[in-house]
């Protein structure tokens, strides 16, 4: 068996173009993993192997590889960067261990360096800090950790210092060893010469590494006790104490360099080896019932217990399924049979693989620590567990974000419409943020993703990979109804045609629920008018019918039932009967309760050059946005907004005019709000039309 304390299974994750998957080129040319480094602008790096990253130079899925540095094993996975595809980074940050957050020194902590940096710190997962592209221009890497402090409210820990800056920028000083580390011109990572600290930087140097070892210390009360009475630490205890540091999350060591040059990366992959944790430091994942509440049980990391595995993730590529796991506890090898946890059959392992992006390796076996793929699984999705058929077990499940927009395709070839199933059957057992659903009155496809360029990749990918082409109509908004007036209502279903009838009587109270409740149901029925073995199908009653709403059939929200009266018939109640009454019930009450249409707002962060604020903030506000705050970087400002989905549509193209092509913005789902009448009018007008055009 290998030695767990020298594995190390980390991601990557950063805002879009910070420089996640160049950074992890470099790993892997240092390692020796690959030979010629292959570039995102060129559409020929490692991990990004879709077409469409490719082209578009971004990456899209997350992909693993594994690699080798000073007798430790690294998995690594690469993450994307584009608030549409979090679910990836979420489910990443899931199974590793440690992360490296990559931020660009000249755009600083941006918005989806916010949202995957909250994602890491949800999942308690040790990370350390690289500031990259210092040779940029604007680049500044003091001041992005300012920044890390006062956006992320996070403790940067510097552990390097940079020698020069923009153009000038040659190499890193390390505090620990006072040691110059300084790259020559031709961009091999190897070619670096270790030399004193540069006469100009002395004092900076001290005064940083004097903040470095007061936070190092303070994890030993032993050596703080030492340092204060005067006593210098050792290099060895100094590291140990910022190992205990970084994995209790108190502070993340923060590196510095520029990926593409080549500049400063050993020191990175040094510090992976020294900080983060491995397998067995990790806090152990909870062991779960069916209904998702802890047992108290833990997946503790070790060869020798039973064996408990996660799939993250599920691909189809060429080769058949792959589906991607993450092995807590025990071992797998091949021909070995595993249970399912969730859907409680059993399955053989006939292949696995060690993934090297989409290169493989076959494996005999595996063991706890291992993030490998198993060719061939049949029913297994993503956060499904995998366990051994003695030990029967469920880890903690992944909770995805429900989808925003939605747009209706069909193919061009009619022909073709059993291919698109199963094509999209397919990916939507890769990506658990990407739905299907069929329209029951107009019969059309709808495809429901988390933003336009998430499902204008879908259907890209269904394009290229699939062979079928789409023809695609204009995006929909998730609308959602609810109620705002409580009010008391009865309904009685009775049916008699010979034999034994149906008879249920019901009185019930219907008011708006908590924000953010869905549906809840209670009875304070007495004296037994409705027997109790009747209330849960007047629950499903109700509850099946919150799918369409009275106004437009949107799904309701947020609705409380109380069931307080009613009366039944000892031989024609039946729970058939009372869950019609209760279905009856909805049809007849919901609209007198002053049903009202909510909308998505979405948080849109949009970046924009000075000169150009007005013009944006003045066309959020036409697009019915609230400016909730502005921050001023030092190459433009940051409007911070909450705006209707609906008036986001084509967005980008509109800020690129404004700004002559120098603005950014990304946006995510923020929360449900009432829509205004006027709007509220015309979407349940359309909705109408849509139905009455399907029903001719």
């Amino acid at each position: 068996m290998t030695d767990l304390s020298k594995y190390r299974n980390i991601g990557i994750f950063a805002h879009v173009d910070a420089g996640k998957t160049t950074t992890t080129e470099r790993i892997l040319k240092l390692t020796g993993r690959i030979h010629k480094i292959g570039e995102v602008h060129d559409g020929e790096s490692t991990t990004d192997f879709m077409v469409q990253e490719a082209e578009r130079g971004i990456t899209i899925q997350s992909a693993a590889v594994s690699c080798f540095w000073k007798d430790h094993r690294f998995n690594v996975i690469d993450t994307p960067g584009h608030v549409d595809f979090t679910v990836e980074v979420y489910r990443s940050l899931k199974v590793l261990d440690g992360g490296i957050g990559v931020f660009c020194g000249s755009g600083g902590v941006e918005p989806q360096s916010e949202t995957n940096w909250r994602y890491a710190n949800d999942a308690e997962v040790s990370r350390l800090i690289f500031v990259n592209k210092l040779d940029r221009m604007g680049a500044d890497f003091y001041r992005v950790v300012e920044q890390v402090k006062k956006v992320l409210g996070a403790n940067p820990l510097v552990m390097v210092l940079p020698i020069g800056t923009e153009g000038e920028f040659s190499g890193v000083v390390d505090l620990l060893t006072r040691k110059a580390y300084i790259w020559d011109e031709t961009g091999m990572p190897e070619n670096y010469k270790v030399e004193d600290v540069p006469a100009d930087m002395v004092d900076d140097v001290e005064a940083y590494r004097e903040q470095l070892i007061e936070a190092a210390v303070e994890m030993d009360d032993e050596l703080m006790m030492a340092y204060m009475e005067g006593e210098e630490p050792s290099i060895e205890d100094v590291k140990r104490c910022i190992r205990i540091g970084t994995r209790d999350l108190k502070f993340f060591p923060t590196f510095c360099g520029s990926a593409f040059k080549n500049k400063g990366m050993q020191l990175l992959l040094d510090a992976v080896v020294d900080y983060l944790p491995d397998p067995t430091e990790v806090a152990p994942q909870d062991l779960t019932d069916e209904e998702g509440n802890p047992t108290g049980q833990k997946a503790i990391v070790s060869a020798d217990e039973p064996l408990r595995a996660l799939a993250f993730k599920i691909m189809d590529d060429r080769f058949g399924a792959l589906t991607f796991v993450r092995i807590y506890s025990g071992v797998i090898k091949k021909g070995d049979t595993i249970l399912n946890s969730f859907t409680g059959k059993t399955e053989r392992v006939g292949r696995m693989v060690e993934m090297q992006a989409n290169e493989r390796t076959e494996l005999e076996s595996a063991q706890a620590g291992d993030i490998i793929a198993i060719v061939g699984m049949k029913n297994v999705q993503t956060g499904h567990t995998l366990c051994d058929p003695k030990n029967e077990c469920t880890l903690e499940a992944m909770v995805f974000p429900e989808p925003v927009i939605s747009i209706a395709v069909q193919p061009k070839d009619k022909g073709a419409i059993d291919k698109m199933g199963i094509a999209i059957g397919k990916m939507v057992a890769e990506d658990p943020t990407f739905q299907v659903e069929t329209d029951e009155d107009s019969g059309e496809t709808i495809l429901k993703g988390m933003g336009e360029l998430h499902l204008d990749i879908k259907v890209d990918v269904l394009k290229r990979t699939y062979g079928v082409e789409l023809i695609v109509g204009q995006p929909q908004v998730a609308y959602r109804e609810t109620i705002t007036k409580a009010i008391e209502d009865g309904y009685t279903h009775k049916k008699q045609s010979g034999g034994s009838g149906q008879y249920g009587k019901i009185e019930y109270r219907i008011r708006p629920g908590e924000q953010n409740t869905g549906f809840t149901f209670k009875s304070t029925v007495v004296g037994g008018n409705v027997p109790k073995e009747f209330w849960p199908a007047i629950e499903k009653g109700f509850k099946g019918m919150m799918s369409e709403g009275p106004l437009a059939g949107f799904p309701v929200l947020d609705v409380e039932v109380e069931l307080y009266d009613g009366a039944y018939h000892a031989v024609d109640s039946s729970a058939i009967a009372f869950e019609i009454a209760a279905k009856g019930a909805f049809r007849q009450s919901m609209p007198k309760a002053g049903p009202q249409l909510l909308e998505p707002i979405m948080k849109v962060d949009v970046f924009s050059p000075e000169d150009n604020v007005g013009d944006v903030i003045g066309d959020l506000n036409r697009r019915r946005g609230m400016i909730k705050d502005q921050e001023r970087g030092t190459t433009g400002i940051r409007v911070k907004a909450d705006v209707p989905l609906s008036e986001m549509f084509g967005y980008i193209g509109h800020l690129r005019t404004i700004t002559s092509g120098r603005g950014q913005f990304s946006m995510e789902f923020s929360h449900y709000m009432p829509c205004p009448t006027n709007v509220a009018e015309k979407v349940i007008a359309e909705a109408k039309a849509r139905k009455e055009a399907a029903k001719k």
